[in-house]
């Protein structure tokens, strides 16, 4: 199973983390996509050290970090800086999606 999530606010940074890391100790993919509010977590290293992690992918949209004054330095080459699109495709590839 392929499991999504929108990630909108930067309240549920831990939340994240533990359900990527139970979902993936399950054996499912996870995709990741931040924006609005959701890019303030850039910030958050066990946050962004995610994208490393086998299994999971993850994006955010560049213009809204940069509405947010959200900094692009410092964030792993593995996550990538993208747009809208990127939450489109997650949403059709992904077989379930939560919003957070």
């Amino acid at each position: 199973m392929k499991l999504g999530i929108l990630i909108t606010t930067d309240r549920h940074a831990a939340d994240v983390v533990g359900l990527t890391k139970a979902a993936v100790s399950k054996g499912h993919e996870v995709i990741i996509f931040n924006m609005d509010a959701g890019t303030k977590l850039l910030g958050n290293a066990s946050f962004t050290e995610l994208c490393k992690t086998k299994g999971v992918t993850m994006a955010f949209c560049d213009h809204s970090a940069g509405k947010e004054g959200v900094s692009k330095e410092g964030i792993p080459a593995e996550m990538v800086c993208g747009s809208q699109f990127n939450n489109a495709n997650m949403m059709h590839d992904a077989d379930r999606v939560i919003n957070l």
